[in-house]
């Protein structure tokens, strides 16, 4: 991919300008608070602590939330690697409200239209959208992990990219009810470290550890999705963008970092396919499939990924169709 192919202006079909008010609520929210929040919390560990109390309910937070994007918004409503009863299609599309990453049909959208121009133009957030010299990598992936929230002035029309969701009454109820969800993802930390403590004391410590630093955390680590495993990593599968696999964010983000994959393959329910790849959210997809509260699983087709195998995978066997 060229320097200058990076740089072209992105296509402004399927989007829509974004109002400087917008754009300035974007800055502050998704920029400027998970910047102050882990500073905040590197001062209170050094000065205070965090008592197992507050660990554990930040845990607890952060786990919803997490599984909440990768097998609520992302593999069912954004690629729909599985379907599911309403009761539960529900219950994931909740949690992944509570990681405070917006309403599901704007977060599906925009994710549809990063599929689309991956790494060329018109991807809202890839790292070599500046070039791939140092300093221009350095600014893409600043870009990449959350400067692009402010800096886009145009973002996915959801009436283009996600008419599916839009004409789901659920989603469309669940979209108008987003503002309660986000005070939600606050207030149930805080309540719970409030009748735990028996205290106030206690609801605005969990209120600070479990809501504000657990989001400012489960953002940084789901955006090191969009950065570090677009940039760095390796690449099992033949793709056309940059897609790669990395471990560690793997680990934290419950399996969206085993990235190259799910690029050469969106719809599949796992991502991390190969031994020792440990994928958090497929084992969840496969204990909901077990009990039948999923079905019509995409779970990894051998001749595919064989199709699919670049050279780095040669001496790789697959781990089978199932977590």
């Amino acid at each position: 991919m060229s320097t200058s192919a990076r740089r072209s202006d992105p296509p402004a079909a399927g989007t829509v300008t974004v109002s400087t008010g917008r754009r300035t609520a974007y800055l502050i929210v998704l920029v400027v608070i998970p910047l102050v929040a882990p500073a905040a919390a590197v001062v209170a560990v050094w000065g205070w602590g965090i008592g197992p109390r507050d660990l554990v309910i930040a845990a607890l937070m952060y786990a919803v939330s997490i599984f909440g994007i990768s097998v609520g918004y992302h593999r069912l409503l954004t690629h729909r690697s599985f379907r599911c009863r309403r009761p539960l299609r529900i219950a994931l599309a909740v949690a992944g409200g509570l990681a405070l990453q917006g309403p599901v049909s704007l977060w599906a959208a925009e994710h549809r239209r990063h599929h689309k121009y991956a790494d060329r133009p018109g991807d809202p957030h890839s790292p070599w959208a500046y070039g791939d010299s140092g300093r221009a990598l350095l600014r893409g992936l600043l870009h990449a992990h959350m400067v692009w929230f402010y800096t886009a002035r145009r973002r996915s029309d959801r009436r283009h990219w996600v008419p599916d969701l839009l004409a789901d009454p659920d989603i469309r109820w669940l979209d108008a009810l987003y503002p309660v969800t986000a005070a939600a993802s606050f207030l149930l930390p805080a309540a719970a470290g409030g009748l735990w403590a028996g205290s106030w004391a206690g609801a605005w410590s969990a209120l600070f550890w479990g809501g504000l630093v657990r989001y400012a955390v489960v953002h940084h680590v789901t955006w090191s999705v969009n950065s570090i495993a677009h940039t760095f990593g390796d690449r099992e599968f033949d793709t056309r963008d940059s897609s790669s696999n990395v471990w560690w964010v793997a680990l934290l983000t419950f399996g969206e970092g085993w990235h190259n994959w799910h690029h050469a393959e969106p719809t599949c329910a796992r991502h991390g396919v190969r031994k020792g790849q440990l994928d958090a959210s497929a084992r969840l997809i496969r204990m909901f499939e077990r009990v039948g509260w999923a079905h019509d699983v995409r779970w990894p087709d051998p001749r595919r990924m064989a199709a699919r195998r670049g050279p780095a995978a040669d001496d790789i066997e697959p781990s089978g169709a199932g977590p």
